[in-house]
């Protein structure tokens, strides 16, 4: 499992390599494409009983980020109108209200209905396709890149200070592995990630983010970022919970489900695209 694990590692990595040292942005516009379709039929299929529903709605958000792709590339002003000023809000409303709450009940209300949560699913990964596109188009590889070791830097960290440290359990009800210690350590980690890129990488989220909002919003934007990965990470846990499945689905040998290695970047992106959005 574990030599699985790490030839899949390996394998992304040089996609994604490949896709942002590319000459054309089609490359990552296609990978940013084809990893939305991915997830959200996953997603689909932790709230969904009907094949169509997931297989169709997974087809058609792929056809639909075709010519969005194209439109995004050709910086139509009222594409980046609609989504910064509703899509993605409504987002990153959903990641500050509903999930949190969620999480905290342990359980997705029962006025959610699969419907919901199947728009639910169209909402927060077309916002998320769009954050990372954007980020990508607008701001370059470099951006991109730092934002994704964002939330890699939390969740490398919360595992090894919840395997060390951890004491207190974060969600017993949800994910019962992850604790307090482990979560402080993610958000410390994250933390120093952002004000050390903002120092010596010219280009990066943490750079961009220091000239817009100064020192102190940074490690207030780094903690609340931080904090919302790991509420991803939960929400994830609980459709996976209620679906009684240990895996969004197998795609990725050795890492299960595209999903899975996305869940923390679903509330972080939106929220992030809009704080560079607000400096512009």
């Amino acid at each position: 499992m574990l030599r699985q694990r790490i030839l899949t590692a390996i394998v992304l990595l040089l996609i994604v390599a490949a896709a942002v040292t590319a000459s054309m942005p089609w490359p990552m516009l296609a990978l940013l494409g084809l990893m939305t379709g991915c997830a959200l039929w996953e997603w689909l299929r932790l709230v969904q009983d009907d094949a169509a529903v997931r297989w169709g709605g997974a087809v058609l958000a792929v056809l639909v980020l075709v010519p969005l792709s194209r439109l995004l590339v050709d910086g139509q002003p009222a594409l980046e109108t609609a989504f910064g000023s509703f899509l993605l809000p409504l987002a990153v409303l959903f990641w500050l209200t509903l999930a949190p709450a969620a999480v905290v009940r342990a359980r997705v209300p029962d006025t959610c209905r699969p419907g919901m949560l199947v728009l639910a699913g169209f909402l927060v990964l077309t916002a998320t396709w769009y954050a990372l596109a954007w980020v990508f188009l607008r701001h370059g590889a470099a951006t991109l890149i730092s934002l994704w070791a964002l939330i890699w830097a939390a969740d490398i960290a919360a595992y090894f200070a919840g395997r060390s440290l951890g004491r207190r359990k974060l969600a017993p009800r949800v994910s019962p592995g992850k604790t307090i210690e482990g979560a402080a350590g993610g958000i410390l980690a994250a933390t120093v990630w952002l004000a050390a890129t903002a120092l010596w990488w010219p280009g990066s989220f943490g750079g961009l983010l220091l000239a817009r909002i100064g020192w102190v919003g940074l490690i207030v934007a780094a903690v609340v970022l931080a904090a919302w990965s790991i509420i991803g990470d939960l929400f994830e846990s609980l459709l996976k919970r209620r679906a009684g499945v240990k895996d969004s689905s197998q795609l990725l040998p050795g890492h299960g489900g595209v999903y899975d290695r996305i869940d923390a970047v679903l509330p972080v992106a939106p929220a992030a695209a809009l704080l560079l959005m607000a400096g512009l």
